[in-house]
């Protein structure tokens, strides 16, 4: 039986010795973040290290047809496993925790159950999955919504990068789409993460239980106008875009403050994209999350509101396509509560997105966060020290023993 009093000073040392071996993968000397899209050079060789870990505990890999990778430790067919694990992909010039320490830290929690000589009731399971930020392929926690039948394997196989690359192409062949059977050998999944804000550094805190996911989505904003000569179209003669999407920008942050919500217009894309030429057309994607599903359905139709009155007095027009919708995800109570009680841990809620989150949908699911001293996240400052992921192991090493032995 696995306590508080793992030796974290040992522990400490086995994970940075881990967290090492895949620390300078992906990471751009420039900006000290890393681009690890999914299934780029860097990711790849984050899978294949993830297949060489797996070789060396004797945990065979499975790959299910959607790019998600899972190790097992245990008998596949025997049922009611326990999944733990996360994802390597980053969102452009991201920080090094946001995924990997969940798999990192599933690796070497099987290694102290192991090391306690604790033989697992039920097969305990390491994932990797796929696409789980969007960076690359526009749609997030790809790969889980894929295993679970939440998006169309054939709107999966066609979505693609900005280099015109299909999911499909990078995959290496069609995605195959739900996959019932596998999701029925799951009676459980935990997600170890790093925290995506400071609550924990305000609780004195290292790691702590979530209790649920904000309802969050992304909306594609495409405004079109009319192409023309920056130095000899007359301002009044002009229909520009970039006026429109300037002021929704504005509106977004306006209506999002109004309601104590969230709204990010983090990329743009603009045609010509010169600098001597009025645009024919700009897009931009809104991320928008709140705590109740009402308030985001306002804060959105808000800004669509605001950005349709705006180009009709511009003389622009405006399309707004949903991307992706994710609605509240309230973990399993009873689970989560088991976690809290079994680590005496603190409960936090995130407006972050997980496969966690996906996953809840369909078995029962639970998040552990470790303190982020910065509270900085999707950025180089993401932070996390090796004591407190240290603690985060040890705690989820306990969790998979709860579950896997009970």
């Amino acid at each position: 039986m696995l306590t508080h009093s793992v030796e974290e000073g040992p522990l400490i040392n086995r994970f940075r010795k881990l967290w090492a071996e895949i620390a300078g993968v992906g990471r751009d000397s420039g900006s000290g973040g890393y681009l690890r899209y999914a299934l780029t050079e860097a990711e790849r060789t984050l899978r294949g290290w993830f297949r060489e870990q797996a070789d060396a505990r004797g945990m065979p890999v499975q790959q299910d047809g959607n790019g998600n990778l899972f190790a097992w430790w245990g008998d596949p067919d025997a049922g009611e496993a326990v999944l733990t694990g996360s994802h390597f992909d980053s969102v452009p010039h991201g920080g090094a925790y946001d995924g990997p320490l969940g798999i990192v830290g599933a690796f070497l929690a099987v290694d102290e159950l192991r090391a306690a000589g604790v033989a697992p009731d039920r097969p305990i399971v390491v994932a990797a999955f796929v696409e789980e930020e969007g960076a690359r392929f526009g749609v997030p926690c790809l790969g889980s919504r894929l295993l679970t039948g939440e998006i169309d394997a054939d709107r999966a196989a066609g979505l693609r990068d900005r280099a015109g690359v299909s999911f499909a192409d990078a995959l290496g062949a069609r995605p195959a789409g739900a996959d019932p059977t596998l999701l029925g050998r799951f009676a459980a999944f935990v997600e170890l993460h790093v925290e995506q804000g400071r609550a924990l550094v305000d609780a004195d805190a290292p790691v702590a239980v979530a209790s649920a996911i904000w309802p969050h989505g992304r909306w594609r904003f495409d405004f079109t106008g009319e192409g023309n000569h920056a130095g000899t179209t007359r301002m009044a003669d002009r229909r520009d875009p970039m006026l429109t999407y300037a002021f929704t920008v504005l509106a977004a942050n306006k209506e999002a403050r109004l309601r104590d919500a969230h709204a990010t217009v983090g990329r743009v894309s603009v045609e010509p994209n010169a600098t001597n030429a009025i645009p024919s057309r700009v897009t931009g994607w809104l991320d928008a999350r709140a705590a109740e599903a009402e308030t985001l359905h306002g804060l959105v139709e808000a800004v669509r509101a605001k950005a349709t009155e705006r180009a009709g007095r511009d003389g622009t027009a405006l399309t707004c396509t949903p991307e992706s919708a994710t609605p509240l995800v309230a973990f399993d109570g009873g689970l989560a509560g088991r976690l809290v009680t079994l680590l005496d841990a603190p409960v936090l809620p995130t407006g972050a997105g997980h496969d966690a989150g996906v996953l809840a949908a369909h078995l029962p699911t639970a998040m552990l966060f470790v303190r982020n001293p910065t509270g900085v996240s999707h950025s180089p400052a993401e932070s996390a020290t090796d004591a407190d992921c240290a603690a985060g192991v040890a705690a989820l090493a306990r969790v998979l023993e709860e579950l896997a032995c009970h």
